[in-house]
């Protein structure tokens, strides 16, 4: 874990802090945080509504998931956790963030929005431990993330629809695999190709 040294106004050392994920390079505090948190929510609504219905599933494709791994890579936790909740709030109070417009939280896919905010500590609280440096841990990272977003929604779809896990299955996670494969080799490249190449102060 590397550390950023922060100096006094006369030039003396003030106190190292650790520097756990990509985010803690940007300089400032409180208010780098919320600029952070409201960036990675205005990602995850442009995420949210770039998606493709499906016609045998009410589970739309979109770039949510990967957004919810990019920002929780990058925030680390704390953030990526607000940022989340906060695309969430805005959304059942009738924001129309969520894919295809949709608003509130009664209709089959909302359990997939409850699993952004977990798999989004997850990811955070992996990189806070290092998983973001390395391809094998990010992807690993992301195909957990991954499994909570699914887990959350398969527990929501099955009842809302009043369907078998089969059937949930097969409109909820079966159809998603191969984009999914392809969103984690992005964030497995993306986020440690990031740590490369930004400037360390």
């Amino acid at each position: 874990m590397s550390t950023t040294t922060v100096t006094t106004g006369v030039g003396t050392p003030r106190t190292a802090r650790p520097v756990r994920v990509l985010a803690d390079l940007v300089p400032g505090t409180r208010s780098r945080d919320l600029a952070l948190v409201l960036a990675a929510t205005g990602l995850l609504v442009l995420a949210g509504r770039i998606a493709i219905p499906l016609p045998f599933t009410p589970v739309p494709i979109s770039l949510a998931t990967l957004g919810v791994v990019l920002t929780g890579a990058a925030l680390g936790s704390r953030r990526a956790v607000a940022s989340s909740g906060l695309y969430l709030l805005l959304g059942v109070l009738g924001a129309p963030v969520f894919a295809d417009g949709k608003v509130g939280w009664a209709f089959a896919s909302f359990g997939y929005v409850i699993g952004y905010a977990l798999a989004a500590a997850l990811v955070g609280k992996l990189a806070e431990h290092g998983w973001d440096r390395s391809v094998g841990r990010m992807a690993l990272a992301t195909l957990l993330g991954g499994v909570v977003v699914y887990a959350s929604g398969l527990a929501w779809l099955v009842p809302f629809l009043g369907v078998g896990l089969r059937e949930g299955l097969a409109m909820g996670v079966i159809p998603f695999l191969i984009g999914d494969a392809l969103k984690t080799l992005v964030a497995a490249v993306a986020v440690p190709l990031a740590w490369r190449l930004v400037p360390r102060r």
